[in-house]
Formats: C-alpha cells, sequence, structure tokens
C-alpha cells in the first residue's frame, strides 16, 4: 500500500510513505485497497506524530502513530542538499502502529483531541509486524494558493520561465503574480483538487481570473 502526504510549511513537502503489513500468524501479507484522497493530517500535541485520514461515509479512517524513536515533524523535514531524506520505521503494534478503522459515525474529531471523543468504532485493524519508509522530497513554492505545478504556463515543465508580470520571479516563487500589487492569495484563486482554478475570483468579467 502506498499513502502520499502532502504538508506545507514555507515550502511544499510531499510525503511517499510505504507500507507493509503483515497481521497473520502464518506470514502471510495482508493487502486491500482503500479510496482515500492523498491528502493526510498530522498532529504532535501530544508525546507521539500522528498522521491520519479519515472519511465520513463510510466512516473509515488509517492512521499511523510512530513514538520509536522520538520523531518531529520538523525531522522528517530535514532534507539533504537535493531536497530529499528517507526515513524508516518499524511497525511493531506498540509504539509504532498502522490502524485501519471503520465506524458507525463520523470519525472527523477522533484525533489530536486532549479529551476522547466517543464514538462507535466497529472494527479496528492494528499492524503487528511490518515497516514504514517516508520520502521527504521538498519543492520551493510561494504558498499563494495555487499548486506549483499549475504555474506552469508554458506547459513544458520548467516552472523557472513562467513570469507574468516579467519581475524576474517565477510565478511559483512569486506572491504576486500579475504584479498589480495585490498578493495573488488575496485575488481568491479559489483552487480545489476538484475544481481546479475554475472557481477563481474574476472581479471584472473578462474571463480572466483577477
Amino acid at each position: 500500500m502506498t499513502i502520499y502526504f502532502n504538508i506545507m510549511k514555507k515550502c511544499l513537502a510531499i510525503f511517499f510513505l510505504v507500507l507493509i503489513v503483515s497481521n497473520c500468524n502464518d506470514g502471510d501479507i495482508i493487502t486491500f485497497e482503500l479510496d482515500f484522497e492523498d491528502t493526510f493530517n498530522y498532529c504532535s500535541e501530544f508525546d507521539d506524530l500522528v498522521f491520519y485520514k479519515t472519511k465520513s461515509e463510510p466512516g473509515e479512517s488509517l492512521s499511523l502513530q510512530l513514538s520509536s524513536p522520538s520523531t518531529t515533524i520538523e525531522d522528517l523535514l530535514e532534507v539533504d542538499s537535493e531536497g530529499t531524506l528517507t526515513t524508516n520505521f518499524s511497525l511493531n503494534g506498540s509504539t509504532n502502529v498502522f490502524n485501519y478503522r471503520t465506524y458507525g459515525s463520523d470519525p472527523s474529531d477522533v484525533f489530536c483531541n486532549l479529551i476522547p471523543v466517543n464514538i462507535d468504532i466497529i472494527s479496528d485493524s492494528q499492524s503487528d509486524d511490518g515497516s514504514v519508509e517516508i520520502t521527504t522530497i521538498m519543492t520551493e513554492d510561494d504558498n499563494d494558493g495555487i499548486p506549483a505545478e499549475l504555474e506552469d504556463l508554458n506547459g513544458n515543465g520548467n516552472l523557472d520561465d513562467d513570469d507574468s508580470d516579467g519581475d524576474g520571479l517565477p510565478n511559483y516563487l512569486d506572491d504576486d503574480d500579475d504584479g498589480d500589487n495585490v498578493k495573488t492569495s488575496s485575488e481568491n484563486p479559489n483552487y480545489s483538487v476538484t475544481n481546479g482554478l475554475t472557481e477563481a475570483q474574476d472581479s471584472d468579467l473578462d474571463g480572466t481570473p483577477d
């Protein structure tokens, strides 16, 4: 199973998490497919670092709790000079645990709460053995609400030659792409995975987003 984490923190960090989980006494590898989107959340308010993803219809969650060795989200962002980092963990069912759960209600508020949430858990599958490999790839981004890959206006795969306002700063690093002294993020690009930029603000209704 491969799960992808997206975390925005000054730059865009993409985590590729590969899980190999064995639950059976006879050593069989259990594999199954889950329809979760790529973006995961995390919390580190407690002693452990927890990645999680929830769905409400049906009620499901994937979670990965890492506590040995002690790891923070900052540790996973310490990339090398090439902008990458690979970190490995062993799952053991006690300190490092991967869970798949199903619920009788919406599990959105289950994780990262100081006070436990009372919720109906229908099933809870937990890893007793296995391994986790997290690869972090760091890509510069201006956090303007538009994914860097969509700022490749030429469509040639080179982000450095797209400079809408000609200020010498490529769009993916420019927080004011059109040079109108209004930050792109303030012009409501309204990007979403489902709709892309089709709902971007167009104040003068000329067919060109602000």
